[in-house]
């Protein structure tokens, strides 16, 4: 069987590790985290509670986003469930979204950051040659 390379396709680790590329290796397992416990949520409502996949999925989808489960499981293992659920599809949500997006939000600071150095810069130039004028000294 040929390999991607001679078919001119990227293998996953040239994507995640391009240099251009926005995904890190961090945000690609964060990513990865989110869908297994996604998915080990999805499935044990599914086990626990007898609900049906898309129901299972949308409560584990408000779980992970903090908006609580549209239905309340019935049975106690299944509260139990979801609540050990909560705790790790939250935190998986937080990590996929902190890595996938942090370096972004990063760059975005910095050059903004950078934009008030140099008009702190321009102001204090502006004023500097003010003083350093003699026609504004009146004695």
């Amino acid at each position: 069987m040929p390999s991607c390379e001679k078919e001119g396709l990227p293998r996953l680790s040239e994507i995640v590790h391009h240099p251009l590329s926005p995904f890190t290796k961090r945000a690609f397992y964060a990513i990865v985290v989110l869908a297994i416990v996604m998915a080990v949520g999805t499935v044990g409502l599914m086990v626990i509670e007898g609900w049906g996949l898309v129901a299972s999925f949308y409560s584990m989808a408000l779980l992970a986003t903090a908006e609580g489960p549209a239905a309340t499981p019935a049975t106690d293992v299944g509260k139990v469930f979801a609540a050990v659920m909560a705790f790790f599809s939250i935190g998986a949500a937080i990590s996929a979204i902190t890595f996938t997006f942090g370096p972004l939000f990063g760059s975005v600071l910095k050059e903004g950051v950078r934009y008030f150095e140099k008009e702190e810069e321009r102001v204090k130039d502006k004023l500097e040659h003010r003083n350093s004028d003699p026609k504004t000294h009146s004695c």
